[in-house]
C-alpha cells in the first residue's frame, strides 16, 4: 500500500519575497484603517483602530526581523 502522506520538501527560497509582500498589505490595511477613523461611529471604535494598527506594528517589526534572519541564511 503507497504511503500518500509524504510531506513537500521544505522550500524557504522565496520566504523573504512572501515576508515582504505580507509587510506591505499589512502597510496598507494600516493606511486604511487610519483612514477609515475618521468615520469611526465612536471613540471607542477609533481606540480599537489604534489598538489593531499597533498590533499590527509590533507584528510588522517581527516580520521585519524574520525576513532580515531568512536573507541571512540563504
Amino acid at each position: 500500500m503507497p504511503n500518500h502522506n509524504k510531506s513537500k520538501p521544505d522550500d524557504r527560497s522565496d520566504n523573504v519575497e512572501k515576508i515582504q509582500s505580507t509587510i506591505q498589505n499589512t502597510i496598507k490595511n494600516m493606511e486604511e484603517a487610519e483612514e477609515s477613523m475618521a468615520n469611526a461611529d465612536s471613540p471607542q471604535q477609533q481606540e480599537e483602530i489604534k489598538a489593531k494598527n499597533e498590533r499590527r506594528r509590533q507584528s510588522i517589526q517581527g516580520m521585519r526581523e524574520e525576513a532580515s534572519d531568512e536573507a541571512r541564511d540563504q
